[in-house]
């Protein structure tokens, strides 16, 4: 029996990235689905052109990249394929991932999804585009989670309903969770998957997106925290210690009038110096270590905000960076 395998590609204003991403599915998958997340771009129409089915979410409700997906596989499930692959409208997809992830799936039926190396197109442009490259660059191997992009089987991911449509980030994690309590398995392949475009080119799109992981956490965490996989947990209170608990001692001890207070801040300057040489020193350690103590911060202010939120009883909207 010949596998089939469809996509599903989800955009908002993707433009000519969304029109790459298409043509690299062209003749790797049997149908293509993308679901618009009201764009104003021509995304629709290009998606249209490029021979794909179009789906357009009802903008009365919250946009989310959960409920982006769930549509897309509903749209598929009249005539379901065997996989499915999932895909971000700013990637595109590398020619021999499909057939490397189905050779690897073939032989390992208790894995649901599977994923590959995720690779920024322009590393260069910009810092932040840099860091996020580092961050795809998963461990090869069983993993816990996948991101936005990962080929899947289609009879598990049905069989957990999906994605959960409400959680604004964070999504992919939390249904692996879900997988693996079914016994499924999520593996990090050792093969190229997909080209992504950031496109962060400036300090404020890094810190907001870096506070949206800190709501991922939080919110992670108070989902599935008190289960045996500590969904997070440890995640939000090293977010909470450091982006939160060390500012507030300093302030603390200069409204008390103990003016040294201030030089718990210190232990800022040396965890960079310690995560720095731990990467091997150079340029890029010095980066990824300065940016990952800086963005304990936003991710501090994304843990209080989902809190907060929760508190006065009102669900977070989308935090985007582009």
């Amino acid at each position: 029996m010949v596998e089939t395998v469809d996509a599903v590609v989800i955009g908002r204003n993707e433009g000519a990235r969304l029109v790459a991403c298409l043509a690299s599915l062209r003749g790797q998958v049997r149908r293509v689905v993308y679901v618009d997340s009201g764009s104003t771009d021509g995304s629709v129409e290009a998606a249209t052109s490029a021979g794909a089915r179009v789906v357009v979410l009802d903008m009365a409700r919250p946009f989310t990249a959960a409920r982006a997906r769930n549509a897309g596989l509903e749209a598929l499930a009249e005539d379901p394929p065997d996989f499915v692959q999932l895909l971000d409208g700013d990637c595109a997809m590398d020619a021999g991932w499909i057939g490397a992830a189905l050779g690897f799936l073939r032989g390992h039926p208790d894995v649901a999804v599977v994923c590959g190396r995720r690779r920024e197109r322009f590393p260069a442009a910009s810092v932040y585009n840099r860091l996020a490259d580092i961050e795809w660059n998963t461990p090869v191997g069983q993993a816990r989670a996948c991101g936005g992009d990962a080929l899947m089987r289609w009879a598990p991911l049905r069989q957990v309903g999906g994605y959960r449509p409400d959680l604004i980030a964070g999504e992919e994690p939390e249904l692996c969770l879900r997988l693996g309590r079914l016994g499924w398995s999520i593996w990090r392949l050792d093969a190229e998957m997909t080209l992504h475009d950031a496109a962060m080119t400036r300090f404020s799109q890094w810190w907001r997106r870096t506070r949206r992981a800190g709501h991922a956490f939080a919110e992670g965490a108070a989902l599935h925290g008190a289960g045996p996989e500590r969904h997070w947990v440890a995640e939000t209170r090293r977010t909470v210690l450091w982006g939160a608990a060390v500012p507030l001692i300093a302030l603390a001890g200069l409204v008390l009038g103990y003016p040294a207070a201030v030089l718990v801040l210190l232990v800022w300057p040396a965890q960079v110096v310690r995560l720095a040489l731990r990467w091997g020193g150079g340029r890029a350690a010095w980066e990824r270590a300065g940016f990952t103590v800086l963005g304990k911060l936003p991710e501090a202010l994304g843990v209080l905000g989902y809190w907060w939120g929760r508190l006065r009883g009102r669900k977070a909207g989308l935090i985007e960076y582009k």
